[in-house]
Protein backbone atom coordinates (compact mmCIF):
# COMPACT_ATOMS: atom_id res chain seq x y z
CA UNK A 1 0.00 0.00 0.00
CA UNK A 2 1.58 3.11 -1.23
CA UNK A 3 1.07 6.49 0.94
CA UNK A 4 -1.61 8.09 -1.35
CA UNK A 5 -3.67 4.67 -0.32
CA UNK A 6 -2.81 5.11 3.35
CA UNK A 7 -3.96 8.88 2.59
CA UNK A 8 -7.02 8.14 1.28
CA UNK A 9 -7.95 5.38 3.48
CA UNK A 10 -8.32 7.21 6.83
CA UNK A 11 -7.72 4.98 9.87
CA UNK A 12 -11.02 5.68 11.73
CA UNK A 13 -12.03 5.12 15.87
CA UNK A 14 -15.66 4.41 16.54
CA UNK A 15 -16.33 6.69 19.51
CA UNK A 16 -19.86 7.78 20.73
CA UNK A 17 -21.28 5.93 17.97
CA UNK A 18 -19.46 8.53 15.66
CA UNK A 19 -16.11 7.98 13.37
CA UNK A 20 -13.51 9.91 14.11
CA UNK A 21 -10.30 9.41 12.10
CA UNK A 22 -7.12 9.08 14.38
CA UNK A 23 -3.68 10.56 15.08
CA UNK A 24 -2.08 8.55 12.11
CA UNK A 25 -4.74 9.92 9.68
CA UNK A 26 -4.58 13.34 10.34
CA UNK A 27 -0.49 12.86 9.41
CA UNK A 28 -1.06 11.16 6.09
CA UNK A 29 -4.15 13.73 5.33
CA UNK A 30 -0.72 16.48 5.97
CA UNK A 31 1.88 14.83 4.28
CA UNK A 32 0.80 12.08 2.00
CA UNK A 33 0.11 13.84 -0.76
CA UNK A 34 3.06 15.69 -0.99
CA UNK A 35 5.16 12.19 -0.63
CA UNK A 36 3.12 10.76 -3.30
CA UNK A 37 3.79 13.25 -5.53
CA UNK A 38 7.63 13.75 -4.76
CA UNK A 39 7.87 10.25 -4.90
CA UNK A 40 6.22 9.60 -7.93
CA UNK A 41 7.91 13.00 -9.96
CA UNK A 42 11.32 11.48 -8.89
CA UNK A 43 10.75 8.69 -10.20
CA UNK A 44 9.21 9.56 -13.42
CA UNK A 45 12.00 12.15 -14.37
CA UNK A 46 14.41 9.13 -13.54
CA UNK A 47 13.04 7.30 -16.35
CA UNK A 48 13.36 10.03 -18.47
CA UNK A 49 16.73 9.68 -20.45
CA UNK A 50 17.79 12.21 -22.56
CA UNK A 51 18.66 9.22 -25.58
CA UNK A 52 14.64 9.25 -25.78
CA UNK A 53 15.80 12.10 -28.66
CA UNK A 54 17.42 9.81 -30.99
CA UNK A 55 14.34 8.33 -32.28
CA UNK A 56 12.60 12.02 -33.29
CA UNK A 57 16.45 13.10 -34.50
CA UNK A 58 17.05 10.40 -37.06
CA UNK A 59 15.22 12.73 -40.50
CA UNK A 60 17.56 15.83 -39.07
CA UNK A 61 20.56 13.11 -38.95
CA UNK A 62 19.48 11.79 -42.52
CA UNK A 63 19.43 15.44 -43.60
CA UNK A 64 23.27 16.32 -42.42
CA UNK A 65 24.20 13.40 -43.83
CA UNK A 66 22.63 13.97 -47.30
CA UNK A 67 24.39 17.54 -46.60
CA UNK A 68 28.01 16.17 -47.59
CA UNK A 69 26.89 15.15 -50.98
CA UNK A 70 25.61 18.80 -51.94
CA UNK A 71 29.05 20.30 -51.62
CA UNK A 72 30.98 22.59 -54.83
CA UNK A 73 34.33 21.43 -53.00
CA UNK A 74 36.45 18.82 -51.31
CA UNK A 75 34.80 17.05 -48.63
CA UNK A 76 37.01 14.55 -46.55
CA UNK A 77 36.76 11.01 -47.18
CA UNK A 78 34.65 11.62 -50.02
CA UNK A 79 36.64 13.60 -52.25
CA UNK A 80 34.84 16.22 -54.85
CA UNK A 81 31.25 14.55 -54.39
CA UNK A 82 29.85 16.93 -56.77
CA UNK A 83 31.28 16.35 -59.67
CA UNK A 84 31.77 12.59 -58.91
CA UNK A 85 27.76 12.45 -58.93
CA UNK A 86 27.88 14.56 -61.97
CA UNK A 87 30.01 12.11 -64.43
CA UNK A 88 28.01 8.62 -63.03
CA UNK A 89 24.89 10.44 -63.98
CA UNK A 90 26.22 11.95 -67.07
CA UNK A 91 29.53 10.02 -68.15
CA UNK A 92 30.09 12.00 -71.26
CA UNK A 93 30.46 15.08 -69.35
CA UNK A 94 33.68 17.01 -68.26
CA UNK A 95 33.99 19.32 -65.59
CA UNK A 96 35.23 22.88 -66.64
CA UNK A 97 38.66 23.69 -65.76
CA UNK A 98 38.96 26.86 -63.21
CA UNK A 99 41.85 28.85 -61.84
CA UNK A 100 39.91 28.77 -58.22
CA UNK A 101 39.44 26.11 -55.58
CA UNK A 102 35.71 26.63 -53.94
CA UNK A 103 35.86 27.51 -49.98
CA UNK A 104 34.49 24.64 -48.16
CA UNK A 105 32.13 24.68 -45.96
CA UNK A 106 30.98 21.11 -45.01
CA UNK A 107 31.82 22.00 -41.33
CA UNK A 108 29.31 24.33 -40.60
CA UNK A 109 25.96 22.04 -40.81
CA UNK A 110 27.83 19.76 -38.19
CA UNK A 111 28.98 22.21 -35.88
CA UNK A 112 25.25 23.84 -36.46
CA UNK A 113 24.05 20.50 -35.64
CA UNK A 114 25.86 20.12 -32.45
CA UNK A 115 24.88 23.06 -31.18
CA UNK A 116 21.53 22.27 -31.47
CA UNK A 117 21.61 19.28 -29.87
CA UNK A 118 23.82 21.23 -27.00
CA UNK A 119 20.60 23.28 -26.76
CA UNK A 120 18.08 20.27 -26.79
CA UNK A 121 20.33 18.86 -23.61
CA UNK A 122 19.72 22.53 -21.82
CA UNK A 123 16.21 22.16 -22.58
CA UNK A 124 16.22 18.96 -20.85
CA UNK A 125 18.11 19.88 -18.22
CA UNK A 126 15.57 23.07 -17.47
CA UNK A 127 12.73 20.90 -18.03
CA UNK A 128 13.70 18.00 -15.38
CA UNK A 129 14.57 21.02 -12.85
CA UNK A 130 10.99 23.05 -13.34
CA UNK A 131 9.18 19.98 -13.59
CA UNK A 132 10.38 18.67 -9.93
CA UNK A 133 10.15 21.94 -8.79
CA UNK A 134 6.62 23.27 -10.19
CA UNK A 135 4.56 20.35 -12.16
CA UNK A 136 2.90 23.06 -14.60
CA UNK A 137 2.28 22.59 -18.18
CA UNK A 138 2.62 26.55 -19.02
CA UNK A 139 6.29 26.26 -17.64
CA UNK A 140 6.75 23.06 -19.57
CA UNK A 141 5.50 25.29 -22.73
CA UNK A 142 7.55 28.22 -21.78
CA UNK A 143 10.48 26.33 -21.86
CA UNK A 144 10.17 24.71 -24.98
CA UNK A 145 9.21 27.62 -27.10
CA UNK A 146 12.41 29.38 -25.88
CA UNK A 147 14.94 26.96 -27.52
CA UNK A 148 12.49 26.43 -30.16
CA UNK A 149 12.38 29.91 -31.23
CA UNK A 150 16.26 29.76 -30.80
CA UNK A 151 16.89 27.55 -33.11
CA UNK A 152 14.49 28.68 -35.71
CA UNK A 153 16.24 32.30 -35.35
CA UNK A 154 19.65 30.96 -36.03
CA UNK A 155 17.96 28.33 -38.61
CA UNK A 156 16.57 30.99 -40.78
CA UNK A 157 19.39 33.88 -40.37
CA UNK A 158 22.03 31.89 -41.80
CA UNK A 159 20.47 31.67 -45.37
CA UNK A 160 19.21 35.46 -44.94
CA UNK A 161 23.24 36.37 -44.77
CA UNK A 162 23.73 34.21 -47.19
CA UNK A 163 21.63 35.57 -49.38
CA UNK A 164 23.04 39.49 -48.77
CA UNK A 165 26.70 37.82 -49.36
CA UNK A 166 25.66 36.37 -52.28
CA UNK A 167 24.13 39.22 -54.07
CA UNK A 168 27.28 41.58 -53.04
CA UNK A 169 29.68 39.51 -55.09
CA UNK A 170 27.64 39.49 -57.55
CA UNK A 171 29.67 43.05 -58.44
CA UNK A 172 32.84 41.17 -57.15
CA UNK A 173 33.67 38.80 -59.63
CA UNK A 174 33.03 35.21 -60.51
CA UNK A 175 36.05 34.16 -58.13
CA UNK A 176 34.08 35.27 -55.17
CA UNK A 177 30.50 34.82 -56.23
CA UNK A 178 31.28 30.91 -57.15
CA UNK A 179 33.92 30.39 -54.58
CA UNK A 180 32.71 31.75 -51.03
CA UNK A 181 29.12 33.41 -51.77
CA UNK A 182 27.51 29.86 -53.47
CA UNK A 183 28.98 27.53 -51.26
CA UNK A 184 28.01 29.08 -47.80
CA UNK A 185 24.48 29.51 -49.04
CA UNK A 186 24.24 26.26 -50.24
CA UNK A 187 25.35 25.37 -46.22
CA UNK A 188 22.85 28.20 -45.33
CA UNK A 189 19.93 26.31 -46.75
CA UNK A 190 21.07 22.87 -45.49
CA UNK A 191 21.41 24.42 -42.08
CA UNK A 192 17.84 25.34 -42.31
CA UNK A 193 16.34 22.42 -43.30
CA UNK A 194 17.99 21.03 -40.42
CA UNK A 195 16.46 23.44 -37.86
CA UNK A 196 12.83 22.65 -39.66
CA UNK A 197 13.86 18.87 -38.96
CA UNK A 198 15.01 19.48 -35.71
CA UNK A 199 12.00 20.57 -33.89
CA UNK A 200 10.07 16.89 -33.59
CA UNK A 201 13.25 16.86 -31.34
CA UNK A 202 12.23 19.41 -28.72
CA UNK A 203 8.27 18.54 -29.25
CA UNK A 204 9.15 15.03 -27.77
CA UNK A 205 11.10 16.29 -24.76
CA UNK A 206 7.75 18.36 -24.18
CA UNK A 207 5.53 15.59 -24.43
CA UNK A 208 7.65 13.20 -21.88
CA UNK A 209 7.51 15.70 -19.43
CA UNK A 210 3.88 16.85 -20.41
CA UNK A 211 3.11 13.38 -19.15
CA UNK A 212 4.63 13.80 -16.22
CA UNK A 213 3.34 16.84 -15.31
CA UNK A 214 -0.61 15.42 -16.47
CA UNK A 215 -0.52 12.36 -14.02
CA UNK A 216 0.76 14.23 -10.99
CA UNK A 217 -2.42 16.33 -11.97
CA UNK A 218 -4.77 13.55 -11.63
CA UNK A 219 -3.10 12.28 -8.55
CA UNK A 220 -4.22 15.70 -6.62
CA UNK A 221 -7.33 15.61 -8.52
CA UNK A 222 -8.26 12.03 -7.53
CA UNK A 223 -6.95 13.05 -3.72
CA UNK A 224 -9.27 15.90 -3.43
CA UNK A 225 -12.49 13.50 -4.85
CA UNK A 226 -11.68 10.80 -2.57
CA UNK A 227 -11.23 13.40 0.76
CA UNK A 228 -14.05 14.75 -0.16
CA UNK A 229 -16.55 11.98 -0.74
CA UNK A 230 -14.76 11.10 3.09
CA UNK A 231 -16.04 14.23 4.18
CA UNK A 232 -19.17 13.81 2.60
CA UNK A 233 -19.57 10.59 4.62
CA UNK A 234 -18.54 11.80 7.93
CA UNK A 235 -20.91 15.10 7.61
CA UNK A 236 -23.94 12.06 7.08
CA UNK A 237 -23.10 10.14 9.94
CA UNK A 238 -22.87 13.08 12.30
CA UNK A 239 -26.58 14.30 10.81
CA UNK A 240 -27.66 11.15 11.59
CA UNK A 241 -26.35 10.51 15.08
CA UNK A 242 -27.22 14.15 15.74
CA UNK A 243 -30.13 12.84 18.37
CA UNK A 244 -27.33 11.32 20.34
CA UNK A 245 -25.71 15.14 21.76
CA UNK A 246 -28.40 16.74 24.29
CA UNK A 247 -30.08 20.04 23.33
CA UNK A 248 -28.12 22.97 24.58
CA UNK A 249 -29.39 24.76 27.58
CA UNK A 250 -30.99 28.20 27.55
CA UNK A 251 -30.62 30.71 30.32
CA UNK A 252 -34.04 32.91 32.31
CA UNK A 253 -31.47 35.85 30.65
CA UNK A 254 -31.33 34.73 27.38
CA UNK A 255 -35.57 34.23 27.20
CA UNK A 256 -35.66 37.62 28.42
CA UNK A 257 -33.55 39.23 26.20
CA UNK A 258 -35.00 37.86 23.27
CA UNK A 259 -38.69 38.82 24.31
CA UNK A 260 -37.33 42.33 24.70
CA UNK A 261 -36.12 41.87 20.85
CA UNK A 262 -39.67 40.84 19.73
CA UNK A 263 -40.71 43.20 21.42
CA UNK A 264 -38.83 46.13 19.97
CA UNK A 265 -39.14 44.60 16.34
CA UNK A 266 -42.98 44.84 17.01
CA UNK A 267 -42.78 48.37 17.73
CA UNK A 268 -40.97 49.28 15.14
CA UNK A 269 -43.05 47.22 12.55
CA UNK A 270 -45.89 48.99 13.60
CA UNK A 271 -44.31 52.64 13.62
CA UNK A 272 -43.31 51.73 10.01
CA UNK A 273 -47.22 51.14 9.05
CA UNK A 274 -48.00 54.01 10.85
CA UNK A 275 -45.42 56.45 8.93
CA UNK A 276 -46.60 54.42 5.36
CA UNK A 277 -50.09 55.06 6.05
CA UNK A 278 -49.17 59.08 7.44
CA UNK A 279 -47.15 59.32 3.87
CA UNK A 280 -50.24 57.66 1.60
CA UNK A 281 -52.66 60.09 3.10
CA UNK A 282 -50.47 62.90 2.74
CA UNK A 283 -49.92 61.98 -1.01
CA UNK A 284 -53.85 61.41 -1.74
CA UNK A 285 -53.84 65.25 -0.52
CA UNK A 286 -51.49 66.68 -2.73
CA UNK A 287 -53.01 64.79 -5.66
CA UNK A 288 -56.39 66.26 -4.53
CA UNK A 289 -54.51 69.99 -4.59
CA UNK A 290 -53.08 69.32 -7.69
CA UNK A 291 -56.06 68.34 -9.48
CA UNK A 292 -58.19 71.31 -7.98
CA UNK A 293 -59.30 73.65 -10.16
CA UNK A 294 -57.62 77.27 -9.34
CA UNK A 295 -59.34 79.97 -7.85
CA UNK A 296 -59.63 83.13 -10.06
CA UNK A 297 -60.32 86.95 -9.24
CA UNK A 298 -63.97 86.69 -10.40
CA UNK A 299 -64.31 84.11 -8.35
CA UNK A 300 -62.21 85.82 -5.41
CA UNK A 301 -65.12 88.79 -5.76
CA UNK A 302 -68.30 87.29 -5.58
CA UNK A 303 -66.86 85.34 -2.20
CA UNK A 304 -66.16 88.87 -0.82
CA UNK A 305 -70.22 89.89 -1.72
CA UNK A 306 -71.38 87.12 0.14
CA UNK A 307 -69.26 87.59 2.80
CA UNK A 308 -70.39 91.32 3.02
CA UNK A 309 -73.97 90.38 2.88
CA UNK A 310 -73.70 87.70 5.64
CA UNK A 311 -71.74 90.28 7.94
CA UNK A 312 -74.47 92.52 7.06
CA UNK A 313 -77.56 90.44 8.01
CA UNK A 314 -75.31 89.09 11.28
CA UNK A 315 -75.30 92.61 12.26
CA UNK A 316 -78.75 93.65 11.68
CA UNK A 317 -79.49 91.13 14.02
CA UNK A 318 -78.14 93.14 16.80
CA UNK A 319 -80.26 95.96 16.55
CA UNK A 320 -83.63 96.08 19.12
CA UNK A 321 -86.00 96.76 16.73
CA UNK A 322 -85.02 93.58 14.78
CA UNK A 323 -85.46 91.75 18.00
CA UNK A 324 -88.92 93.01 18.63
CA UNK A 325 -90.39 93.02 15.43
CA UNK A 326 -89.00 88.99 14.74
CA UNK A 327 -90.31 88.43 19.11
CA UNK A 328 -94.33 89.75 17.49
CA UNK A 329 -93.90 87.71 14.48
CA UNK A 330 -92.84 83.98 16.05
CA UNK A 331 -96.16 84.71 18.77
CA UNK A 332 -98.19 85.33 16.28
CA UNK A 333 -96.86 82.06 14.60
CA UNK A 334 -97.47 80.17 18.01
CA UNK A 335 -100.97 81.68 18.32
CA UNK A 336 -102.13 80.72 14.83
Amino acid sequence: MNDLDKEIILIKEKKNGLEKPSLLSEIFAKNGLENEIEGFTNEALSKIKFSLIIKPAIISAVALFISFFLDLSSVPFLGNISISIAKSIFPAWQPAQSDFTPFSFWWLPILTYLFFIFLAKLSYDKLKMEVLRTPASETIDRVINSYTSIIDSISTALPLIGAAILLISIRLGETVFLGLSVPFEIKALIILALGKLFEPVLDQLGVEFQNVVNHVKDLKERYFSRIQLENSKNLVNRINHQDAFPAPSISVDSISIVENFNSALENTVNLSNSLSKNFFSLNQLIEKINISEAVNSEKLNQLKIIAESISKAAASLNDERTVTGLKYLESIVIKR
